[in-house]
């Protein structure tokens, strides 16, 4: 059967309002995880919130609430459910005995967009890892298809249950792909040892702010970009020249909420280009409503893996797109960030802003030479620190 033949699946949003997480928050999550279902390919349908003061340990949602779900599944035909949150094994379990269809928590839809957009054999291998050191806890029952892998004859102990030989497969896997990594890391340390003479740029940013159209913007490549989330999974590196100095820029992977704990760990090499690099350039999409918890995420997953005292550049995207609603000249409330206009805005972020800042459109192209200039002027700083008697160049 042909790729275009496979009927694409159906399924539901499924959300919880808790005291971490208000309703506009929550249906905000449930907008990016209805974005990440059409990125792996689904068709997005009806959300489900329900208000609980924490997730239910047996069903996450509660009883009526998951009788009513079962109602539509059955009704609508749906294929999956899938939770904004992630699910314990038991929990999976239950809900889809009680729904009937296949349930997905939004750790296991990250990992599979992963799965499918990763082309070269380190991307394939470190989503391969973060796929099992997710499925180690979850095991059930997994006999069936794990013994081809390895082989059942002389494989089971005397009185040894089949989850605890699944469970020796999946260690032994990961072992084997840690190893596999370990190695691919050898080859990329010599990679960048051989770039060390020139200052190196990173890429970074939640998904989809627009880091693969600067890619291609500032170093007139290819590098594949769209409107869908991880459209970028391996790093690309390019040779740039602004003026007359030379620099190595690299376009990196996409952080996102709630990113799985297994993919940070298993991308270490990738993330390892964003820790050596000298120079971030945090790209931000302006035009999203929840830019600024975006920003938040970057932030924090950069300081997670070490990265939040590097000279930075922030790079405001997407001004094309970026929209405002006037005030109600009648209403005497303060303004809110909806209310103020792209100059209003860039003037109150160039204020608070601790690292140079700019307001472009990659995609138009607009305010790119300001954009240029500036990089130049970082770069050629850092330039100088690092080759104080190699400045024949300015």
């Amino acid at each position: 059967m042909l790729t275009s033949d496979i009927k694409p699946e159906k399924a539901v949003l499924v959300g919880l309002i808790t005291a971490k997480q208000d309703e506009e928050k929550v249906h905000d999550y449930l907008d990016e995880l209805e974005f990440l279902l059409d990125t792996a390919g689904a068709i997005p349908g009806e959300r489900f919130v329900q208000k609980l003061a924490m997730p239910d340990s047996r069903t996450f949602v509660g009883t009526g609430k998951l009788a009513e779900i079962a109602e539509y599944v059955k009704a609508a035909g749906i294929d999956i459910a899938v939770f904004d949150d992630e699910l314990s094994a038991s929990q999976t379990r239950n809900i889809e005995r009680e729904l009937g269809c296949r349930v997905l928590d939004r750790p296991l839809l990250i990992l599979d967009i992963f799965a499918k957009r990763a082309r070269t054999t380190t991307a394939r291998t470190q989503v391969e890892l973060a796929q099992y050191q997710y499925l180690l806890p979850r095991l059930t029952r997994m006999w069936t298809h794990l013994e081809k892998q390895r082989g059942g004859i002389g494989m089971r102990g005397p009185g040894e249950k089949e989850i605890e030989t699944d469970r020796r497969i999946i260690r032994d896997k990961i072992a084997f792909l840690k190893e596999k990594l370990k190695d691919i890391d050898k080859q990329k340390v010599t990679q960048r040892k051989s770039r060390e003479e020139l200052i190196r740029v990173a890429l970074v940013g939640y998904t989809n702010a627009g880091k693969s159209t600067v890619m291609n913007l500032l170093s007139k490549s290819d590098v594949f970009a769209e409107n869908k989330l991880f459209a970028t999974l391996d790093t690309t590196v390019r040779k740039v020249v602004i003026g007359n100095l030379p620099f190595l820029l690299t376009d990196t992977v996409g952080f996102i909420r709630k990113l799985p704990h297994s993919l940070v760990e298993s991308f270490k090499s990738t993330l390892d280009e964003v820790r050596e690099a000298d120079l971030l350039v945090h790209v931000v999409d302006i035009s999203h409503p929840v830019f600024e918890e975006q920003l938040d995420v970057a932030r924090q997953t950069l300081t997670e893996i070490g990265c939040s005292d590097k000279p930075t550049i922030m790079v405001f995207n997407k001004i094309d797109a970026y929209s405002f609603v006037e005030k109600d000249p009648y209403d005497l409330s303060p303004p809110t960030k909806e209310n103020l206009t792209l100059e209003e805005l860039q003037k109150t972020w160039m204020a608070k802003a601790n690292s140079p800042s700019i307001f472009i459109s990659a995609k138009q192209k607009t305010n790119v030479e300001e954009f240029r200039k500036l990089l130049y002027n970082e770069v050629k700083r850092l330039h100088v620190l690092r080759y104080p008697y190699n400045n024949f160049l300015y």
